[in-house]
């Protein structure tokens, strides 16, 4: 079993101290910034006030996304993303066989 170490994440510009082993840093890196966003969108356009407040507010948007809508979108964002971090993978591939 991988040992558990510590990353640092951050949300609302305040940055968190999370275990995690080295297989699930990426996964718990995406998991902050998706919440991360779901925080700020609250925050810009809800006029919620209070870190407490936003994360109540977040958290229960999500876990309705899950209950009523399958994951909330989730399936079709990471389908865009995935196409979009296939595109710069191509383009970084592409750029590798010009050096050699």
């Amino acid at each position: 079993m991988a040992a558990a170490r510590s990353i640092e994440i951050h949300i609302l510009g305040r940055a968190y101290k999370v275990a995690c082993t080295r297989e699930e840093e990426s996964a718990l890196v995406a998991a902050a910034d998706y919440l991360d966003e779901k925080m700020r969108g609250i925050r810009d356009t809800a006029k919620v006030i209070g870190a407490e407040r936003i994360a109540i507010m977040a958290g229960l948007n999500l876990a309705h996304d899950l209950l009523t809508k399958g994951g909330g979108g989730l399936i079709e964002e990471t389908r865009t993303r995935v196409a979009h971090c296939n595109t710069l993978l191509d383009a970084a591939l592409n750029d590798q066989d010009t050096l050699f």
